[in-house]
């Protein structure tokens, strides 16, 4: 069955949203499925859109991590451009001043360290206390919809790469965690099923996320920019390459005898133009995902760390960062004692169960 996204389905019926001047929260991935942006088909159909807000990498994603392009006029539509990432509170409620109704139409990749989930939460909360209705435009999980990994945040971690408790891989669309994190209205998705993968077409989310593939493993290899390994940053096969100066030819042995499910390992040399170890050749490993469906990505990762902590004690080396994108410090205590990290792992159990959502929402 054909899938129609939200912002499809808004641009053919433009009374599924409240009348008033409309902000759109949207960047490049805003996109109706012959890549028309979403701000060019709104307008088209009529919709009195008023300005538009960026998210970190920015509206057109030329922006590396960390950073966006600030604000300006968009070319497409005329509309003025606000940037949204880092701002909250006064700050942020400020930017929608000339707005009646903020639209939410950006592409997730299902997992809890993706940072444009929160601003969709932040921007939520800010019209929230603005009283201003906020619709999210809701998209595919690329992910999919019954698979859920990882722990819960845990209160006092929280941060621009969890801002909620919610699992690392949340296997709900952007329409239905903003039902879980407060008051919205979603215009939803039609002919999408949960036990579905994959978007298309790919729009390349961010400028470190190029491929599918990448979207798969991100869920547990996002987990390395914790730890003083290149994360594959500044490769073409960012998250899918992991490794350093002193990673051996035992890693791949090691990891292979652990006969991780729809995974294979290869060792591979690199050297990553920016971000660790710049123009530095590193040793490490290469995950080959050959069944999706049997691939367990925050398990897989958990097994490399144990094995990098076992092999090379002297030089692996954890981040503070490390606790925020686990959710709390329980995975650094695990490789600081020696202890398996994999027993931490668990299906919070009010969350998804044999592919159902444990809550209800109210979508249109």
């Amino acid at each position: 069955m054909v899938v129609r996204t939200g912002a499809q389905r808004l641009a053919e019926d433009p009374g599924l949203v409240p009348n008033g001047r409309l902000g759109l929260i949207t960047n490049f991935t805003g996109v109706l499925p012959d890549l028309t942006p979403t701000s060019v088909a709104l307008r088209a159909a009529g919709l009195p859109l008023a300005a538009l807000f960026g998210p970190e990498h920015g509206l057109r994603g030329t922006a590396q991590a960390g950073a966006s392009e600030g604000e300006g006029v968009d070319p497409d539509t005329g509309l003025p451009v606000f940037d949204t990432y880092r701002r909250q509170g006064r700050e942020l409620d400020d930017l929608f001043s000339g707005v009646d109704v903020l639209l939410f139409d950006i592409q997730d990749i299902g997992t809890r360290l993706y940072t444009y989930i929160w601003t969709m939460y932040d921007c939520q909360q800010a019209a929230a206390r603005l009283g201003m209705p906020f619709v999210v435009l809701d998209r595919p999980n690329p992910l999919g919809g019954v698979r859920v990994e990882g722990p819960l945040l845990q209160p006092g971690f929280e941060s621009f790469v969890g801002r909620a408790p919610i699992p690392l891989r949340h296997g709900l669309t952007v329409g239905e965690l903003a039902l879980q994190l407060g008051a919205a209205t979603v215009v939803s998705l039609e002919g999408w099923s949960r036990d579905s993968s994959g978007v298309e077409p790919w729009v390349p989310p961010s400028p470190n996320m190029p491929t599918p593939e990448t979207a798969l493993v991100y869920p547990g290899t996002g987990l390395f920019e914790g730890t003083n390994l290149s994360e594959g940053r500044g490769t073409t096969r960012p998250f899918e390459t992991i490794g350093a100066p002193y990673v051996d030819d035992r890693l791949v042995p090691a990891l292979r005898a652990c006969e991780l499910p729809g995974v294979m390992f290869r060792r591979t040399w690199f050297e990553p133009v920016f971000h660790k170890y710049a123009g530095q050749a590193l040793s490490g490993v290469q995950l080959h995902v050959v069944d999706r469906e049997a691939f367990e990505p925050v398990r897989t990762a958990l097994v490399m760390l144990r094995m990098l902590n076992e092999l090379y004690p002297d030089d692996f080396d954890l981040l503070p960062s490390l606790d925020k994108l686990w959710g709390s410090d329980s995975l650094r205590k695990a490789l600081e004692s020696g202890d398996d990290p994999v027993e931490l792992l668990t299906t919070p159990a009010d969350w998804v169960r044999d592919g159902v959502l444990l809550y209800e929402g109210d979508g249109r």
